[in-house]
């Protein structure tokens, strides 16, 4: 005879206990002191390491330790509009130092919007326009104007060829941090 009778109704509903019992612990709400559930707040993921030239190039800026208080050396000359928009993208990451990632874009991201940028001849902003505004997350298009305004100015562009315009996409994620597309 056998150690366990499979048959037997009895150890047919004391396995049905056991897995529902199983099953209900694992979806069980933590009740804190009170008695009130509480909320559960996923562990941060640990930030991603910047890819060595752009690691290089945020590390000669000087970084104040509030975010509020980020100070920017003074831009670099630009030759073309490719250095400016790569100045542009490394000035948001650096003034932006909490608000940001440079690692590895997500698969799934939350918004992707797309601004043009005018600029005066020393490279200070004349105008934001938002050329597309993401379907969700609409509070990601101040978040991109406000870090915009803290990287400005972003190099003089005097010397180029007229409109002083770029385009800038900005990559979020889930935690609304954001890439700019030109660093990726």
């Amino acid at each position: 005879m056998p150690c366990i009778d499979r048959s037997n109704p009895v150890w047919r509903v004391g396995m049905v206990a056991l897995l529902a019992t199983g099953l209900l612990a694992s979806c069980a709400t933590r009740l804190d002191a009170e008695g009130v559930p509480a909320r559960v707040v996923p562990a941060p993921s640990p930030a991603p390491m910047p890819s060595p030239d752009v690691g290089a190039a945020l590390a000669a800026v000087a970084i104040a330790p509030t975010p509020a208080a980020v100070r920017l050396p003074a831009p670099g000359a630009v030759r073309s509009w490719t250095e400016l928009r790569r100045q542009a993208a490394l000035r948001l990451v650096a003034a932006n130092p909490q608000g940001t990632y440079v690692g590895v874009v997500p698969d799934v991201l939350l918004a992707i919007p797309v601004f043009e940028i005018e600029l005066n001849g020393d490279g200070s902003i004349r105008n934001i326009e938002v050329l597309r505004k993401p379907r969700q997350a609409l509070d990601t298009v101040q978040l991109a104007i406000d870090a915009m305004r803290r990287a400005a100015p972003f190099g003089d562009v005097s010397r180029l060829p007229k409109p002083w315009r770029f385009t800038e996409t900005f990559l979020f994620d889930d935690t609304r941090r954001f890439k700019p597309r030109t660093l990726d």
